[in-house]
């Protein structure tokens, strides 16, 4: 039996004073160690910042939710460390993010660093409706940030992965249709490996594209007028993010052979399979 992780949710719904200092301090510390990482040791290249930090800086009560491919484990939060610093020490700014609990929550230690950084443990296999999916539309709706990964897992080998219905789900169920900003990275699976010994390396180059966001409001109007149900709406909601993220994707690879086309040809091909399976994030 893994780690009883039930406790988390709870306390990320009521956090108490000395739980909301503890995790003001941890979401400061890691978005400043992210920046360092990702500005100062690593050299960053980033399109369309500013929708990323409009979008932040968003009014007061309007959801926002992002959504990215998955290359890598340090993929968050090393996104962010391209936010200016007022919104990476910010607790109350910074995103809630859905974490694989046999992955990030499996002893007390690492569950309680990783919710105290607004990490939320998602039970893989679980569906969409789960205590934290559950969590995560309640935040939506109280008009905060929440970050999801559609593939479901780090894509090891940058293959095509079919986007599970959650991210359909977040959408479909808040009160008022959120922000839906897309972003495409490339070149963090090489600040972070995915092999071992899964050391941060340094004088590397990524890539950051920040879509425009996703106009989902004639989308969810055509599916209400139809009387779509629960699984349709989740499906064409989930299909939609998927085409314009993939497009993103496109773009972004077109700007790397632009700018950078002798490091396009090594950053852009998928790493060679490996022997042993990889375990999904």
């Amino acid at each position: 039996m893994g780690y009883d992780i039930g406790w988390i949710i709870p306390r990320l719904r009521n956090p108490g004073r000395l739980w909301y200092c503890a995790s003001s301090i941890t979401v400061a510390v890691v978005g400043l160690f992210s920046k360092i990482i990702i500005e100062f040791l690593n050299k960053t290249t980033v399109y369309n910042r500013e929708t990323l930090a409009a979008a932040v800086r968003r009014p007061r009560g309007q959801p926002l939710l992002t959504v990215s491919n998955h290359h890598s484990c340090f993929d968050d939060p090393g996104l962010w460390g391209v936010l200016d610093v007022r919104s990476l020490t910010s607790r109350s700014r910074m995103r809630w993010s859905l974490a694989a609990h046999d992955i990030c929550f499996t002893n007390a230690l690492h569950s309680c660093f990783f919710a105290l950084g607004k990490c939320v443990p998602v039970v893989r296999g679980a569906g969409v409706h789960q205590p934290a999916m559950d969590f995560c539309v309640e935040r939506l709706a109280r008009g905060e940030w929440v970050h999801i990964f559609p593939e479901g897992r780090v894509n090891v080998n940058k293959e095509h992965i079919r986007f599970k219905w959650g991210v359909g789900r977040l959408v479909a169920e808040c009160p008022a249709p959120p922000l839906i900003v897309p972003v495409w990275h490339e070149g963090l699976d090489a600040v972070l490996p995915n092999q071992e010994p899964y050391l941060l390396k340094f004088r590397k180059h990524v890539f950051l594209n920040v879509g425009e966001p996703i106009q989902i409001h004639q989308l969810l109007d055509k599916l209400r007028r139809a009387n779509a149900s629960e699984e349709e709406t989740r499906a064409a909601i989930t299909d939609t993010i998927q085409r314009e993220l993939l497009r993103l994707r496109d773009a972004t690879h077109a700007l790397i052979r632009r700018a950078a086309p002798k490091r396009a040809a090594d950053l852009l091909a998928p790493p060679p399979p490996r022997q042993d399976p990889e375990p999904e994030l």
